[in-house]
């Protein structure tokens, strides 16, 4: 006999779906892991990033140490590591678990290249785009699916350019912004949901390159820190429809080279950076830097950084 009894299926736990999960819309992480990146030597260790915001000590590392590299989340709650610079520019990715646990070289697939930016896009995806290959600067994009899988090159659109920043924003957008042509610039480019590049947008704040980028507040995003000649601490506020806002004057210790994520469901954290230094800066779910935290784990620039887990 068919049992029509709705209660026989149970239902998305309520907070799954006041997140939105059920709509298709992102599901906030709540853990963030760094990884890579170079102090003295490349390296492949990673540091683990807790629900308010701890940072843990070295993880041995997995992967062919490198630097200059790429990550976002995918899938909801797990991490993909991508790209980057060994002795030579690689196009190698590393998958997180959604409990953070870093696996073994992916073969690479699309260009090699370094510094890029990658960010989560459609709810569940990722897109890695931009960077410099063969000595060029490229602006060509790389589509991440659900469940990890890279996609070959997608042409370029936008203004050619590496040392940039990218992050989700809304519910399932996502913006690259900054970043070094032959000189640094401000603009930026939007994401769409199905992660088709936009043209650029005339730049808003301070131009600047090696910075770092991540959403806040569930539905915005912010870039901070980088270098325009000398290194800055200033951050710029991304809406939740894309729009850059101006400079606010930055809070922490200036500095480049370094990653930021998405953490605690709706806040972020910025990590290390060249120099090398290993301290933090919180960013509240209002946009809100907070001063310098004593680092946690090996100072290193030239890393990345990504949310993984619910």
């Amino acid at each position: 006999m068919v049992c029509n009894d709705r209660r026989s299926k149970p239902l998305m736990p309520i907070s799954r779906r006041l997140m939105g999960v059920s709509r298709g819309v992102a599901a906030p992480n709540n853990r963030a892991i760094f990884g890579y990146g170079a102090s003295g030597s490349i390296v492949s260790m990673t540091n683990l990033i807790s629900n308010i915001g701890v940072c843990a000590a070295d993880t041995t590392g997995v992967g062919t140490p490198r630097q200059s590299l790429a990550a976002s989340r995918y899938g909801s709650d797990k991490a993909i590591f991508g790209y980057g610079l060994t002795t030579v520019v690689v196009s190698m990715k590393n998958l997180i678990s959604n409990i953070g646990v870093c696996a073994a070289d992916t073969a690479g697939v699309g260009t090699a290249r370094t510094s890029l930016a990658a960010s989560d896009y459609g709810s569940d995806k990722a897109i890695f785009g931009y960077g410099g290959a063969s000595g060029s600067k490229v602006s060509m994009t790389n589509l991440i699916s659900n469940i990890g899988v890279c996609a070959a090159d997608t042409a370029g659109v936008g203004t050619a350019r590496a040392s940039l920043a990218a992050s989700g924003y809304g519910s399932d957008k996502a913006i690259f912004g900054y970043g070094l042509t032959t000189v640094v610039v401000s603009l930026t480019n939007l994401i769409s949901n199905a992660g088709v590049c936009a043209t650029d947008t005339t730049g808003v704040g301070t131009a600047r390159q090696l910075l770092a980028a991540s959403r806040y507040g569930s539905d915005k995003a912010i870039f901070g820190y980088g270098t325009t000649g000398s290194n800055v601490s200033m951050t710029n506020l991304i809406s939740n429809i894309g729009v850059c806002a101006t400079d606010i004057t930055g809070v922490g210790s200036a500095r480049s080279s370094l990653a930021a994520s998405g953490y605690g469901s709706d806040k972020a954290i910025f990590g290390y950076g060249g120099g090398p230094v290993s301290m933090t800066n919180l960013i509240s779910n209002a946009g809100v830097c907070a001063t310098d935290t004593t680092g946690v784990g090996t100072a290193r620039g030239g890393l990345a950084a990504a949310g993984y887990g619910t």
